[in-house]
């Protein structure tokens, strides 16, 4: 049971992470990222040859988020002055685009097979200790660094000026803001979050191939973001959380129902957390926790 607990923790962090990269393009900014799945994979990929090469996990990380930044940035160059829906179609074309690569290029990422012995980090100092706990533990002291940044982004003059850029970017232009460069700064901070939680996945399954990298890890992604509250990152942990619970928990239903096969019931699964989300949007349609709000007070003095 414990390990189970332990699984699930590391689990939600590295959801909670990628939710968290999110909710800085698409909820404070409001640029949409159906890509998630492709920095997520190209992140952890990079995490895994760095570490292999050079035999530093510490490496590893700083390369994988740089990577992932770099790649955001340079994709919201040259496709962020579209609108919403053609970023979109390009974000998604560039998830497709990471795996095709991942999946043709075997001299580099090992094609269909992976890469295999990746190196974990404090795995030589942690002797006599369970290590899946220590890495849990690593992954929350993690999840909790980038929360502490992402919050202090988004109650920053920046976070209230990407606010501004979402909600209205003709005016944000007209009072002097340079749009592009906030967009682009948006995009690479949300991509260095997601390139930590790439990073880990890679070092908590020392093993990594294109198989594990679908579509669903976007949709997971939106969901918590939707769930929790849209610029809210306290809501966004709260939903992540949620999901992840409920998806890893639901596993036991097989239990009590006989009728579904393994398919079926995964399908089920997603249908409780689809039903669960409408649900909630009907009753709070700004999530769970709302988006924090600037408080303008101001003395008037009578004449």
């Amino acid at each position: 049971m414990t390990a189970y607990l332990v699984t699930i923790a590391v689990l939600v962090s590295i959801s909670a992470l990628i939710g968290l990269g999110l909710n800085i393009q698409w909820g404070l900014c409001g640029l949409v990222n159906f890509g998630v799945v492709g920095f997520f994979s190209l992140s952890a990929y990079s995490a895994a040859l760095i570490s292999l090469y050079t035999d530093s996990t510490a490496l590893g990380l700083i390369g994988a988020m740089l990577v992932s930044a770099g790649f955001s940035a340079l994709l919201a160059l040259l496709a962020i002055r579209l609108s919403d829906d053609y970023l979109a179609i390009v974000t998604l074309g560039f998830g497709e685009l990471v795996r095709l690569v991942l999946l043709n290029e075997s001299w580099l990422t090992g094609g269909a097979l992976g890469i295999s012995a990746i190196p974990q980090p404090l795995e030589s100092l942690t002797a006599g200790f369970e290590y899946n706990k220590v890495y849990a533990l690593l992954c929350l002291a993690a999840l909790a660094v980038v929360f502490i940044v992402a919050e202090l982004l988004t109650r920053s003059p920046f976070g209230r000026l990407l606010r501004a850029v979402r909600d209205d970017d003709t005016v944000a232009a007209a009072l002097g803001k340079n749009v592009l460069l906030q967009r682009v700064k948006a995009f690479a901070i949300g991509g260095a979050m997601i390139g930590v939680a790439g990073t880990l996945h890679a070092y908590y399954l020392t093993y990594i191939d294109p198989s594990q990298f679908t579509p669903i890890v976007t949709a997971y992604a939106f969901m918590a973001v939707i769930a929790g509250g849209r610029g809210s990152n306290t809501g966004l942990l709260i939903g992540a959380g949620s999901i992840m619970l409920l998806l890893e928990g639901s596993r036991f239903l097989k239990d009590f129902i006989s009728i579904f096969d393994g398919t079926q019931l995964a399908a089920f699964r997603l249908a409780m957390i689809g039903v669960g989300i409408i649900a909630l949007l009907i009753c709070r349609p700004q999530g769970l926790i709302r988006e924090p709000q600037l408080i303008i007070k101001s003395n008037l003095t009578k004449e």
